[in-house]
Protein backbone atom coordinates (compact mmCIF):
# COMPACT_ATOMS: atom_id res chain seq x y z
CA UNK A 1 0.00 0.00 0.00
CA UNK A 2 1.35 3.82 -1.10
CA UNK A 3 -0.40 6.71 -0.48
CA UNK A 4 0.76 10.02 -1.77
CA UNK A 5 2.27 10.59 1.57
CA UNK A 6 4.73 8.12 0.65
CA UNK A 7 3.35 5.55 3.59
CA UNK A 8 4.38 1.99 2.73
CA UNK A 9 5.05 -1.45 3.99
CA UNK A 10 1.75 -1.09 5.92
CA UNK A 11 1.74 -4.22 8.35
CA UNK A 12 -1.84 -4.54 10.37
CA UNK A 13 -1.73 -5.95 14.25
CA UNK A 14 -5.10 -8.03 13.74
CA UNK A 15 -3.24 -10.01 11.13
CA UNK A 16 0.25 -10.95 12.89
CA UNK A 17 0.49 -13.69 15.18
CA UNK A 18 -1.15 -12.69 18.34
CA UNK A 19 -4.88 -13.35 19.09
CA UNK A 20 -6.66 -10.27 17.42
CA UNK A 21 -10.31 -11.32 18.94
CA UNK A 22 -12.56 -8.74 19.24
CA UNK A 23 -10.21 -6.22 17.20
CA UNK A 24 -12.68 -3.53 15.61
CA UNK A 25 -11.78 -0.41 13.20
CA UNK A 26 -12.75 2.96 13.19
CA UNK A 27 -14.00 4.98 10.41
CA UNK A 28 -10.45 6.00 10.58
CA UNK A 29 -9.02 2.57 10.02
CA UNK A 30 -7.50 2.87 13.32
CA UNK A 31 -7.83 -0.71 15.45
CA UNK A 32 -9.05 -1.24 18.52
CA UNK A 33 -9.95 -3.50 21.41
CA UNK A 34 -13.91 -3.35 21.70
CA UNK A 35 -15.34 -4.65 25.09
CA UNK A 36 -12.83 -2.54 27.43
CA UNK A 37 -14.07 -1.41 30.91
CA UNK A 38 -15.21 1.98 30.60
CA UNK A 39 -12.24 2.95 32.60
CA UNK A 40 -8.93 1.91 35.07
CA UNK A 41 -11.22 3.18 38.20
CA UNK A 42 -13.99 1.05 36.49
CA UNK A 43 -11.64 -2.11 36.19
CA UNK A 44 -9.13 -1.91 39.30
CA UNK A 45 -12.53 -1.54 41.32
CA UNK A 46 -13.66 -4.60 40.18
CA UNK A 47 -10.21 -6.74 40.81
CA UNK A 48 -10.74 -5.51 44.35
CA UNK A 49 -13.98 -6.80 44.47
CA UNK A 50 -13.07 -9.91 42.85
CA UNK A 51 -9.88 -11.09 45.40
CA UNK A 52 -10.13 -8.27 48.41
CA UNK A 53 -7.69 -9.91 50.67
CA UNK A 54 -4.82 -10.76 47.61
CA UNK A 55 -1.31 -8.92 47.90
CA UNK A 56 -1.59 -5.85 45.66
CA UNK A 57 1.81 -4.58 46.51
CA UNK A 58 4.89 -5.43 48.45
CA UNK A 59 7.97 -3.53 49.04
CA UNK A 60 11.02 -5.27 49.73
CA UNK A 61 11.88 -4.45 52.67
CA UNK A 62 8.56 -2.30 53.95
CA UNK A 63 4.64 -2.85 53.93
CA UNK A 64 2.31 -4.98 52.33
CA UNK A 65 -0.99 -4.08 50.71
CA UNK A 66 -3.51 -6.49 49.77
CA UNK A 67 -6.34 -5.26 47.51
CA UNK A 68 -8.04 -4.49 49.66
CA UNK A 69 -5.98 -1.86 51.54
CA UNK A 70 -4.60 -0.35 48.69
CA UNK A 71 -7.78 0.87 47.56
CA UNK A 72 -9.10 1.73 51.12
CA UNK A 73 -5.54 3.83 51.28
CA UNK A 74 -6.18 5.70 47.53
CA UNK A 75 -9.85 6.15 48.14
CA UNK A 76 -8.34 8.02 51.49
CA UNK A 77 -5.16 9.89 48.96
CA UNK A 78 -8.50 10.78 46.92
CA UNK A 79 -10.86 11.89 49.32
CA UNK A 80 -7.24 14.25 50.80
CA UNK A 81 -7.30 15.97 47.27
CA UNK A 82 -10.45 16.37 46.74
CA UNK A 83 -10.74 18.15 49.98
CA UNK A 84 -7.23 20.15 48.61
CA UNK A 85 -9.22 21.60 45.63
CA UNK A 86 -8.09 19.09 42.91
CA UNK A 87 -10.70 18.19 40.87
CA UNK A 88 -11.23 15.94 37.88
CA UNK A 89 -8.59 16.56 35.00
CA UNK A 90 -6.33 18.22 37.17
CA UNK A 91 -2.32 17.50 36.62
CA UNK A 92 -0.61 16.00 40.08
CA UNK A 93 2.65 14.81 39.66
CA UNK A 94 4.09 12.04 41.52
CA UNK A 95 7.65 12.63 42.35
CA UNK A 96 8.70 9.65 44.61
CA UNK A 97 10.84 6.79 44.40
CA UNK A 98 9.48 3.05 43.58
CA UNK A 99 7.70 2.24 46.66
CA UNK A 100 4.36 1.41 48.17
CA UNK A 101 3.79 5.27 48.56
CA UNK A 102 3.90 5.72 44.77
CA UNK A 103 1.45 3.21 44.17
CA UNK A 104 -0.93 4.47 46.58
CA UNK A 105 -0.57 8.33 45.12
CA UNK A 106 -1.19 6.86 41.48
CA UNK A 107 -4.07 4.91 42.43
CA UNK A 108 -5.41 8.04 44.83
CA UNK A 109 -5.16 10.32 41.76
CA UNK A 110 -6.88 7.71 39.40
CA UNK A 111 -9.84 7.60 41.87
CA UNK A 112 -9.91 11.60 42.62
CA UNK A 113 -10.24 11.92 38.88
CA UNK A 114 -7.72 13.67 37.83
CA UNK A 115 -4.38 12.83 35.81
CA UNK A 116 -0.62 11.59 37.24
CA UNK A 117 2.08 13.33 35.89
CA UNK A 118 4.67 10.51 36.95
CA UNK A 119 8.50 12.83 37.18
CA UNK A 120 11.49 11.16 36.79
CA UNK A 121 13.54 11.75 40.22
CA UNK A 122 16.82 11.94 38.31
CA UNK A 123 15.89 15.47 36.67
CA UNK A 124 18.40 18.02 36.66
CA UNK A 125 16.58 20.97 38.47
CA UNK A 126 15.96 22.97 35.83
CA UNK A 127 14.25 20.07 33.82
CA UNK A 128 12.30 18.90 36.58
CA UNK A 129 10.72 22.46 36.65
CA UNK A 130 10.32 22.40 33.17
CA UNK A 131 8.05 19.37 34.06
CA UNK A 132 6.34 20.81 36.61
CA UNK A 133 5.83 23.88 34.46
CA UNK A 134 5.21 22.29 30.91
CA UNK A 135 2.19 20.17 32.80
CA UNK A 136 0.39 23.00 34.63
CA UNK A 137 0.37 20.21 38.17
CA UNK A 138 -1.96 21.88 40.45
CA UNK A 139 0.15 19.90 43.39
CA UNK A 140 2.90 17.72 43.69
CA UNK A 141 2.96 14.76 45.65
CA UNK A 142 6.89 14.14 46.99
CA UNK A 143 8.85 13.62 49.80
CA UNK A 144 8.12 16.92 51.53
CA UNK A 145 4.78 17.31 50.58
CA UNK A 146 2.95 13.54 51.15
CA UNK A 147 -0.18 12.86 49.63
CA UNK A 148 -3.05 14.12 51.18
CA UNK A 149 -6.05 11.90 53.18
CA UNK A 150 -8.92 12.68 54.64
CA UNK A 151 -12.70 11.03 54.03
CA UNK A 152 -12.40 8.08 51.37
CA UNK A 153 -13.88 9.09 47.89
CA UNK A 154 -13.91 7.44 44.55
CA UNK A 155 -15.08 9.92 41.33
CA UNK A 156 -17.07 7.23 38.84
CA UNK A 157 -17.53 9.76 36.10
CA UNK A 158 -14.05 9.26 34.20
CA UNK A 159 -14.39 7.24 30.75
CA UNK A 160 -11.86 5.86 28.19
CA UNK A 161 -11.23 8.96 26.64
CA UNK A 162 -10.60 10.62 29.10
CA UNK A 163 -6.85 11.67 29.85
CA UNK A 164 -5.22 9.53 32.70
CA UNK A 165 -1.72 10.43 32.39
CA UNK A 166 1.13 12.49 31.17
CA UNK A 167 4.68 10.94 30.47
CA UNK A 168 7.44 13.35 29.72
CA UNK A 169 9.80 12.65 27.47
CA UNK A 170 12.83 14.96 26.02
CA UNK A 171 12.86 16.05 22.24
CA UNK A 172 15.55 16.37 20.31
CA UNK A 173 16.07 20.02 21.20
CA UNK A 174 15.66 18.79 25.02
CA UNK A 175 12.72 20.35 25.48
CA UNK A 176 10.14 17.98 27.60
CA UNK A 177 6.78 17.49 25.99
CA UNK A 178 4.17 15.50 27.86
CA UNK A 179 2.67 12.55 25.46
CA UNK A 180 -0.53 12.45 26.88
CA UNK A 181 -2.53 8.48 27.74
CA UNK A 182 -6.21 7.83 28.15
CA UNK A 183 -7.60 5.44 30.25
CA UNK A 184 -9.20 3.38 27.32
CA UNK A 185 -5.24 3.69 25.91
CA UNK A 186 -3.78 2.07 29.20
CA UNK A 187 -6.20 -0.75 29.92
CA UNK A 188 -4.99 -1.68 26.14
CA UNK A 189 -1.54 -1.75 26.85
CA UNK A 190 -2.89 -4.14 29.68
CA UNK A 191 -4.51 -6.35 26.75
CA UNK A 192 -1.94 -6.30 24.99
CA UNK A 193 0.78 -7.55 27.27
CA UNK A 194 -1.98 -10.51 27.68
CA UNK A 195 -2.02 -11.12 24.14
CA UNK A 196 1.32 -10.74 22.57
CA UNK A 197 3.26 -11.81 25.86
CA UNK A 198 0.88 -14.58 26.43
CA UNK A 199 -0.02 -13.81 30.03
CA UNK A 200 -3.16 -14.90 31.36
CA UNK A 201 -5.33 -12.16 32.38
CA UNK A 202 -6.86 -14.43 35.00
CA UNK A 203 -3.30 -15.28 36.47
CA UNK A 204 -4.36 -13.47 39.62
CA UNK A 205 -1.84 -13.68 42.71
CA UNK A 206 0.45 -16.16 40.88
CA UNK A 207 1.56 -13.00 39.01
CA UNK A 208 4.56 -11.40 40.50
CA UNK A 209 6.17 -9.52 38.96
CA UNK A 210 9.78 -7.84 39.97
CA UNK A 211 9.86 -3.97 39.73
CA UNK A 212 13.10 -3.40 39.39
CA UNK A 213 12.56 -0.25 36.66
CA UNK A 214 11.25 3.08 37.28
CA UNK A 215 7.22 3.29 37.67
CA UNK A 216 7.65 7.36 36.41
CA UNK A 217 8.98 4.78 33.12
CA UNK A 218 6.02 4.25 31.08
CA UNK A 219 7.02 0.62 30.69
CA UNK A 220 7.46 0.32 34.43
CA UNK A 221 4.11 2.20 34.59
CA UNK A 222 1.64 0.68 32.06
CA UNK A 223 3.57 -2.56 30.77
CA UNK A 224 4.43 -4.33 34.35
CA UNK A 225 2.47 -2.05 37.29
CA UNK A 226 -0.90 -1.62 35.54
CA UNK A 227 -0.75 -4.87 34.07
CA UNK A 228 -0.31 -6.53 37.37
CA UNK A 229 -2.92 -4.88 39.23
CA UNK A 230 -5.57 -5.49 36.77
CA UNK A 231 -4.70 -9.20 36.19
CA UNK A 232 -5.01 -9.30 40.35
CA UNK A 233 -1.04 -9.77 40.54
CA UNK A 234 1.39 -8.26 43.28
CA UNK A 235 4.10 -5.61 42.63
CA UNK A 236 7.29 -6.48 44.55
CA UNK A 237 9.36 -3.70 44.52
CA UNK A 238 12.73 -3.68 45.26
CA UNK A 239 14.82 -0.10 44.72
CA UNK A 240 18.21 0.10 43.81
CA UNK A 241 20.22 -2.68 41.70
CA UNK A 242 22.14 -5.01 44.19
CA UNK A 243 22.30 -8.53 42.18
CA UNK A 244 22.40 -10.88 45.22
CA UNK A 245 19.72 -9.28 46.49
CA UNK A 246 17.63 -9.06 43.43
CA UNK A 247 18.29 -12.45 43.15
CA UNK A 248 17.33 -13.44 46.65
CA UNK A 249 13.78 -11.47 46.32
CA UNK A 250 13.14 -13.19 43.09
CA UNK A 251 13.06 -16.99 45.24
CA UNK A 252 11.96 -15.82 48.50
CA UNK A 253 9.03 -13.46 46.49
CA UNK A 254 7.60 -16.33 44.05
CA UNK A 255 8.16 -13.76 41.14
CA UNK A 256 6.70 -15.10 37.91
CA UNK A 257 7.76 -12.14 36.20
CA UNK A 258 10.30 -9.76 35.09
CA UNK A 259 10.46 -6.68 32.74
CA UNK A 260 13.81 -5.51 32.27
CA UNK A 261 16.71 -3.78 29.74
CA UNK A 262 18.79 -6.26 28.84
CA UNK A 263 21.52 -4.66 31.11
CA UNK A 264 19.75 -6.14 34.20
CA UNK A 265 19.51 -9.43 33.18
CA UNK A 266 23.58 -9.41 31.84
CA UNK A 267 24.07 -8.06 35.28
CA UNK A 268 21.87 -10.74 37.21
CA UNK A 269 23.34 -13.54 35.27
CA UNK A 270 26.96 -12.55 35.39
CA UNK A 271 26.51 -12.34 39.42
CA UNK A 272 28.10 -15.10 41.36
CA UNK A 273 24.67 -15.48 43.39
CA UNK A 274 23.04 -16.39 40.17
CA UNK A 275 21.72 -19.86 40.43
CA UNK A 276 18.74 -21.63 37.88
CA UNK A 277 16.86 -23.17 40.85
CA UNK A 278 16.84 -19.38 42.09
CA UNK A 279 15.08 -18.13 39.20
CA UNK A 280 13.12 -21.33 38.74
CA UNK A 281 9.63 -19.67 39.25
CA UNK A 282 10.24 -16.73 36.74
CA UNK A 283 7.50 -17.61 33.64
CA UNK A 284 8.22 -14.20 31.73
CA UNK A 285 11.56 -12.61 31.28
CA UNK A 286 10.05 -9.50 28.89
CA UNK A 287 13.16 -6.82 27.68
CA UNK A 288 13.93 -3.95 25.77
CA UNK A 289 14.42 -0.85 25.53
CA UNK A 290 17.71 -1.04 24.78
CA UNK A 291 19.77 -3.32 21.53
CA UNK A 292 20.41 -6.71 22.70
CA UNK A 293 22.65 -9.48 21.11
CA UNK A 294 21.58 -13.18 20.69
CA UNK A 295 24.51 -13.91 22.50
CA UNK A 296 22.77 -12.74 25.53
CA UNK A 297 19.27 -14.03 24.89
CA UNK A 298 20.31 -17.63 24.83
CA UNK A 299 22.11 -16.27 28.20
CA UNK A 300 18.56 -15.64 29.77
CA UNK A 301 16.67 -18.58 27.87
CA UNK A 302 19.58 -20.68 29.18
CA UNK A 303 19.58 -19.07 32.97
CA UNK A 304 15.71 -18.88 33.02
CA UNK A 305 14.75 -22.50 31.16
CA UNK A 306 11.30 -22.06 32.64
CA UNK A 307 10.46 -18.42 31.02
CA UNK A 308 9.47 -17.32 28.21
CA UNK A 309 11.49 -14.45 26.99
CA UNK A 310 10.59 -12.05 24.90
CA UNK A 311 11.36 -8.43 23.24
CA UNK A 312 8.86 -5.08 23.75
CA UNK A 313 9.31 -2.13 21.86
CA UNK A 314 7.38 0.84 22.84
CA UNK A 315 7.43 4.55 24.07
CA UNK A 316 5.99 7.29 25.49
CA UNK A 317 3.47 7.73 22.89
CA UNK A 318 2.76 4.37 22.65
CA UNK A 319 1.74 4.38 26.33
CA UNK A 320 4.29 1.17 26.33
CA UNK A 321 4.07 -1.65 24.33
CA UNK A 322 3.60 -1.73 20.64
CA UNK A 323 5.53 -4.53 19.50
CA UNK A 324 6.26 -8.00 20.53
CA UNK A 325 9.05 -10.59 19.28
CA UNK A 326 7.81 -13.77 20.67
CA UNK A 327 10.37 -16.64 22.52
CA UNK A 328 10.18 -18.22 19.63
CA UNK A 329 12.12 -15.99 17.98
CA UNK A 330 13.77 -14.55 20.66
CA UNK A 331 17.22 -15.57 19.71
CA UNK A 332 17.40 -16.07 15.87
CA UNK A 333 15.74 -12.71 15.20
CA UNK A 334 17.05 -10.93 18.00
CA UNK A 335 17.61 -7.52 15.98
CA UNK A 336 13.87 -7.38 15.51
CA UNK A 337 11.63 -5.99 17.84
CA UNK A 338 9.15 -8.17 16.53
CA UNK A 339 5.33 -8.17 14.96
CA UNK A 340 2.46 -4.79 15.81
CA UNK A 341 0.11 -5.84 18.61
CA UNK A 342 -3.52 -6.65 17.89
CA UNK A 343 -4.25 -2.79 18.72
CA UNK A 344 -1.42 -1.30 16.46
CA UNK A 345 -0.71 -1.10 12.94
CA UNK A 346 3.06 -0.33 11.69
CA UNK A 347 4.17 1.24 8.63
CA UNK A 348 7.17 3.34 6.60
CA UNK A 349 7.33 6.56 5.51
CA UNK A 350 9.42 6.92 2.59
CA UNK A 351 11.01 4.08 2.54
CA UNK A 352 13.88 3.66 0.54
CA UNK A 353 13.41 1.59 -2.87
CA UNK A 354 16.09 -0.89 -2.25
CA UNK A 355 16.36 -1.70 1.45
CA UNK A 356 13.05 -0.54 2.49
CA UNK A 357 14.59 1.53 4.91
CA UNK A 358 12.29 4.67 6.09
CA UNK A 359 10.73 6.31 9.09
CA UNK A 360 8.68 4.12 11.73
CA UNK A 361 4.97 4.93 11.61
CA UNK A 362 2.52 4.24 14.53
CA UNK A 363 -1.20 4.14 14.96
CA UNK A 364 -3.70 2.26 17.10
CA UNK A 365 -5.51 2.44 20.68
CA UNK A 366 -2.62 2.80 22.91
CA UNK A 367 -1.22 6.22 20.47
CA UNK A 368 -0.82 9.23 22.20
CA UNK A 369 -3.75 11.69 21.32
CA UNK A 370 -0.95 14.05 21.49
CA UNK A 371 1.14 16.36 23.19
CA UNK A 372 -0.16 18.05 26.38
CA UNK A 373 -0.75 21.78 26.17
CA UNK A 374 1.28 21.83 22.77
CA UNK A 375 -1.09 21.19 19.63
CA UNK A 376 1.87 23.72 17.67
CA UNK A 377 3.52 19.90 17.87
CA UNK A 378 0.60 17.81 16.13
CA UNK A 379 1.29 18.70 12.78
CA UNK A 380 5.32 17.94 12.79
CA UNK A 381 4.43 14.59 15.42
CA UNK A 382 1.76 13.09 13.10
CA UNK A 383 0.92 12.44 9.07
CA UNK A 384 -2.46 11.05 7.97
CA UNK A 385 -3.29 9.66 11.47
CA UNK A 386 0.31 7.33 11.77
CA UNK A 387 2.31 8.81 14.72
CA UNK A 388 5.75 9.71 13.42
CA UNK A 389 8.33 8.22 15.92
CA UNK A 390 11.47 9.77 14.59
CA UNK A 391 13.02 6.22 14.17
CA UNK A 392 14.38 4.32 11.15
CA UNK A 393 13.30 0.80 10.64
CA UNK A 394 12.64 -1.85 7.78
CA UNK A 395 9.61 -4.69 7.56
CA UNK A 396 10.00 -7.73 6.86
CA UNK A 397 7.66 -10.10 4.35
CA UNK A 398 6.50 -11.85 7.40
CA UNK A 399 5.59 -8.15 9.08
CA UNK A 400 8.54 -8.30 11.99
CA UNK A 401 10.02 -4.77 12.33
CA UNK A 402 13.64 -3.53 12.86
CA UNK A 403 14.72 -0.73 14.36
CA UNK A 404 17.70 0.43 12.44
CA UNK A 405 18.82 3.62 13.21
CA UNK A 406 17.54 6.69 14.97
CA UNK A 407 16.55 10.79 13.34
CA UNK A 408 16.45 11.85 16.42
CA UNK A 409 20.04 11.11 17.40
CA UNK A 410 18.86 9.33 20.44
CA UNK A 411 21.38 7.37 22.30
CA UNK A 412 20.23 4.43 24.74
CA UNK A 413 22.09 3.83 27.67
CA UNK A 414 20.55 0.82 29.19
CA UNK A 415 17.07 2.14 28.19
CA UNK A 416 17.78 5.52 29.32
CA UNK A 417 16.73 7.64 26.05
CA UNK A 418 20.01 10.41 25.60
CA UNK A 419 19.43 12.86 23.34
CA UNK A 420 22.66 13.86 22.10
CA UNK A 421 21.28 17.89 21.24
CA UNK A 422 20.69 18.25 24.86
CA UNK A 423 23.69 17.14 26.25
CA UNK A 424 25.80 19.28 23.33
CA UNK A 425 23.27 22.49 24.55
CA UNK A 426 24.66 21.35 28.10
CA UNK A 427 28.85 20.84 26.96
CA UNK A 428 28.72 24.24 24.51
CA UNK A 429 29.47 26.68 26.55
CA UNK A 430 31.50 24.86 29.09
CA UNK A 431 34.81 26.26 29.95
CA UNK A 432 37.30 25.49 27.27
CA UNK A 433 35.33 23.86 24.51
CA UNK A 434 34.83 25.22 21.05
CA UNK A 435 32.79 22.45 19.42
CA UNK A 436 31.16 19.75 20.78
CA UNK A 437 29.53 16.45 19.48
CA UNK A 438 27.94 13.98 21.31
CA UNK A 439 27.34 10.27 19.86
CA UNK A 440 26.95 6.70 21.38
CA UNK A 441 29.56 4.50 22.47
CA UNK A 442 28.80 0.62 22.12
CA UNK A 443 28.72 -1.08 25.35
CA UNK A 444 28.55 -4.85 26.01
CA UNK A 445 26.45 -4.23 29.06
CA UNK A 446 24.39 -0.67 28.83
CA UNK A 447 23.69 -0.93 24.98
CA UNK A 448 25.52 2.21 24.76
CA UNK A 449 26.85 4.70 26.86
CA UNK A 450 27.24 8.60 26.40
CA UNK A 451 30.41 9.77 24.48
CA UNK A 452 31.75 13.50 23.60
CA UNK A 453 33.99 14.91 20.55
CA UNK A 454 35.49 18.23 22.36
CA UNK A 455 37.78 20.55 19.74
CA UNK A 456 39.75 22.37 22.65
CA UNK A 457 39.76 25.93 22.41
CA UNK A 458 42.99 27.73 22.39
CA UNK A 459 44.21 27.63 25.90
CA UNK A 460 43.33 24.14 26.17
CA UNK A 461 40.10 22.31 27.91
CA UNK A 462 40.15 20.74 31.59
CA UNK A 463 37.71 17.41 31.35
CA UNK A 464 36.85 17.52 34.36
CA UNK A 465 35.88 21.07 34.71
CA UNK A 466 33.74 20.47 31.79
CA UNK A 467 31.77 17.78 33.43
CA UNK A 468 31.17 19.01 36.54
CA UNK A 469 29.70 22.12 34.17
CA UNK A 470 27.32 19.61 32.28
CA UNK A 471 26.16 17.47 35.19
CA UNK A 472 24.92 21.17 36.88
CA UNK A 473 22.26 21.12 33.60
CA UNK A 474 21.51 17.65 32.87
CA UNK A 475 20.69 14.61 34.82
CA UNK A 476 23.67 12.52 36.09
CA UNK A 477 22.97 9.62 33.65
CA UNK A 478 23.33 12.30 30.08
CA UNK A 479 26.69 13.63 31.34
CA UNK A 480 28.96 11.79 29.14
CA UNK A 481 31.29 8.71 30.27
CA UNK A 482 33.93 9.02 27.40
CA UNK A 483 35.66 11.76 26.14
CA UNK A 484 38.04 12.27 23.32
CA UNK A 485 39.84 15.27 22.14
CA UNK A 486 39.93 16.18 18.96
CA UNK A 487 42.54 19.08 17.58
CA UNK A 488 40.83 19.39 14.39
CA UNK A 489 37.49 21.05 13.70
CA UNK A 490 34.72 18.43 13.73
CA UNK A 491 33.70 16.59 10.18
CA UNK A 492 30.85 18.91 8.69
CA UNK A 493 29.35 18.48 5.08
CA UNK A 494 28.61 20.93 3.06
CA UNK A 495 25.68 22.54 5.15
CA UNK A 496 27.44 22.71 8.05
CA UNK A 497 25.67 19.65 9.92
CA UNK A 498 28.52 17.43 11.81
CA UNK A 499 29.47 14.06 10.43
CA UNK A 500 28.44 11.83 12.95
CA UNK A 501 28.92 8.82 11.41
CA UNK A 502 32.47 9.82 10.60
CA UNK A 503 33.09 10.39 14.15
CA UNK A 504 31.54 7.09 14.95
CA UNK A 505 33.97 5.67 13.21
CA UNK A 506 37.09 7.53 13.64
CA UNK A 507 37.20 7.99 17.01
CA UNK A 508 39.27 5.23 19.18
CA UNK A 509 37.59 5.54 22.71
CA UNK A 510 39.79 5.35 25.46
CA UNK A 511 38.94 4.06 28.70
CA UNK A 512 35.73 5.81 30.64
CA UNK A 513 36.51 8.51 32.72
CA UNK A 514 33.58 8.60 35.05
Amino acid sequence: MTTTTGISHLRRGSDGPFDADTIRRSDADVPYYSGLPSSLVTALRAGVQRAPHAEAVVEVPGRRLSYRELWDHGSAVAGGLRDAGVGPGDPVAIDLPNGVDWVVSLLGVMLCGAVVVPVNTRLAPEEHAAVLTGSGAVMTIDGATPAPRAEPYVDGSRIGSDTAAIFYTSGTTGRSKGAVSTHEALLAVAENMWRAAAIPRDLGPDLRTLVCVPLFHVTGFAAQMVTTLLSGGALVILNGLDAPKMLETIAEERVSMMVAVPAIYFYLLSSPSFTSDGVSGVRWALYGGAPISPELVIRIKQGLPAARVANGFGMSETSSLATLLPHEESDSRADSIGYPCPCVDVAILDADPETGMGEILLRGQTVTTGYWREPDLAPQSFIDGWLRTGDIGRIDDAGRLYLVDRLKDMINRGGENVFSVEVENALADAPGVKEVAVIGVPDNMMGEKVGCVIVPGEDGVEIDVVLRHAAAQIADYKVPQYVAILETPLPRNPAGKVLKQVLRTQIVWGHPVR
